[in-house]
């Protein structure tokens, strides 16, 4: 069956998590749904209110009692009919309910909702747009508070807004432009006359602020992977621990005690950060330890930001520093990376500052700044977290901030390109081709609008709506 024919059925899902609970909701939506909700509460239902009532199965029996609301198209959540029963929240007793509307629905071809399924209608009948779809389910699975109400402002459309703004701004240039393609013996200077080059400059402006916005929306939705790399024993798992107020790892004096990578998901100011613990780096001949070893490394090469922990008690100790300058040849370019100096209350602070001076020369960087702390203490940890923020590129606070996801950051990379490129080709001629700089400012704004799906490929709705619970 096609994708068509597929939304043209109505369907029903249990909308309420699973489990036991106070409430279950059982949900329909589709066409002309009237029949069969007065089919299941066996009566006419007064649109738009709460109705309380039997529920009777095949043979008559009472299945439960509960409240039945009639929402008739257009004004629904999905734009469709849809009918919410309201009932006990047993597992059994819902799926009792759900098994005798499919069977009153059978000859309409009423089936099983699939995941995302209702929302994806709701966008389809333009309900919301696709941006505001998404923010359904990251509400759902905010982690934060900060994260909800982030999807809360897109969910009202704070993204969707921005977008239409930028869209609004590039369609004026685009008619302009095609304008003038289409009436050539005007004769007119139109990149001078129409002050073209300011145009994009200013949409290239406006194109930065939202894409600034955007990055920590994504920021909020998605979290930073902090690896923490160093030696055996200078205090990995300890500031773990001391990061997460808990005892996650095993913490003791003898080096390699932590084999394995051990995570640990905190918030700082509402940013969600998955904190990696990972084994000491240092060659080993136990097989167990090189596995791990090998890991921490896999786990460094996909890193937001990588913690380098040094161990001040230490930077006099034969091969530290050379131990040192291995793990730093070896950590990925162009991953951002704070150097962390763990137990300062075990050393003279003026000492210590003179050996890292000329440590940091054979560790093979230029010059070494980074945050000193004591993790069994928990001294300079606060600076730690907002050193962690800034190296994120959080801004202060995630007020007026909207959720986001990495496919809306891609589509406005996009359009940056392709703005960009009509940039480069008037400044490289005055005269440049028409044609050529339509064509840019096309694909810009085709870029754009699949962040809210005026322009989307079917197959980013398949994805997208798939990872949808089921019932939503």
């Amino acid at each position: 069956m096609n994708a068509l024919a597929q939304d043209a059925d109505p369907v029903v899902a249990i909308a309420t998590a699973p489990g036991r609970g106070a409430v279950g909701i059982v949900r329909v939506s589709g066409k002309s749904l009237g029949a069969l909700a007065r089919a299941i509460a066996g009566r006419e239902l007064q649109p738009r209110h709460a109705t309380y009532l039997p529920f009777a199965d095949g043979q008559g029996g009472m299945l439960d009692q509960g409240l039945a609301l009639f929402f008739p198209a257009p004004h629904s959540y999905t734009g469709e009919d849809v009918l919410e029963l309201q009932i006990h929240g047993g597992p059994v007793v819902l799926q009792l309910l759900l098994a005798r509307l499919l069977e009153l629905g059978r000859d309409m071809r009423l089936r099983v909702a699939q995941p995302g399924e209702f929302t994806r209608r709701a966008f389809l009948n333009g309900k919301l747009d696709l941006a505001q779809a998404e923010s359904v389910a990251d509400l759902i699975d905010a982690s934060t508070e900060a994260a909800a109400r982030s999807a809360t402002r897109a969910l009202a459309g704070e993204l969707s807004k921005a977008v239409h703004a930028l869209a609004a701004q590039l369609v004026e240039l685009r008619l302009l432009v095609e304008a003038t393609l289409d009436f050539p013996e005007e004769d007119i200077d139109f990149l001078r006359q129409a002050h073209a080059a300011q145009r994009l400059q200013d949409l290239q402006q406006t194109l930065q602020q939202v894409q600034a916005r955007t990055r920590q929306g994504v920021l909020l939705r998605e979290g930073l992977n902090v690896v923490l790399a160093g030696q055996p024993n200078v205090g990995k798992s300890s500031l773990l621990n001391a990061l997460a107020g808990a005892e996650l790892a095993i913490v003791t004096p003898i080096a390699g005690t932590t084999r394995d990578k051990v995570s640990q998901t905190i918030q700082i100011e509402g940013v969600p950060l998955h904190i990696i613990d990972t084994a000491g780096l240092r060659d080993s001949a136990d097989a167990v330890e090189r596995i791990g070893v090998a890991r921490s490394w896999d786990a460094i090469s996909g890193a937001d930001v990588v913690l380098f922990l040094h161990d001040l008690t230490r930077l006099q100790a034969p091969g530290y520093a050379q131990a040192e300058a291995d793990i730093a040849r070896g950590l990925p370019a162009g991953v951002p990376v704070l150097h962390v100096f763990n137990k300062r209350d075990s050393v003279r602070v003026e000492q210590a500052e003179q050996h890292i001076a000329l440590a940091s020369g054979q560790w093979g960087l230029a010059a070494v700044e980074g945050v000193w702390i004591s993790a069994a203490q928990g001294s300079g940890l606060q600076e730690l977290r907002h050193s962690l923020l800034q190296l994120a590129g959080a801004q202060q606070g995630s007020e007026g901030v909207f959720i986001a996801r990495q496919r809306h950051l891609q589509a406005l990379g996009r359009t940056r390109s392709h703005l960009d490129l009509a940039v480069d080709l008037i400044a490289r001629d005055a005269n440049a081709p028409l044609d050529l700089l339509a064509e840019e400012l096309r694909l810009a704004h085709q870029a754009l609008m699949t962040i809210t799906g005026d322009y989307t490929p079917d197959d980013l709705l398949g994805a997208i709506f798939s990872s949808f619970c089921i019932g939503k």
